[in-house]
């Protein structure tokens, strides 16, 4: 019997939370929004927070909370532009 036979396969809670945790924005973090009506991403967005359904996200222009929580699928980090003079 090897070592390995005898160490308890992880728990399916433990690794969706480590998969949380290696994909989590840190609170402070420019991202972009998905827009609900034309799935289009905006950008202008700062993490405020996480809950267990997803980021709480301000606009750091006037510093106001969006009022809903917004899925973990709809927040992704800022992209720059690609343009060649950038």
């Amino acid at each position: 019997m090897a070592v390995t036979d005898l160490t308890p396969a992880p728990h399916p809670l433990d690794t969706e939370a480590a998969r949380l945790a290696e994909t989590m924005l840190p609170a402070g973090t420019k991202v972009e929004v998905r827009r609900k009506f034309d799935s289009k991403w905006s950008k202008g967005f700062v993490v405020s927070g996480m809950t267990r359904d997803g980021y709480l996200v301000r606009r750091p222009s006037d510093g106001e909370e969006l009022p809903v929580i917004i899925d973990t699928e709809d927040v992704r980090k800022e992209r720059k532009n690609n343009t060649w003079w950038y």
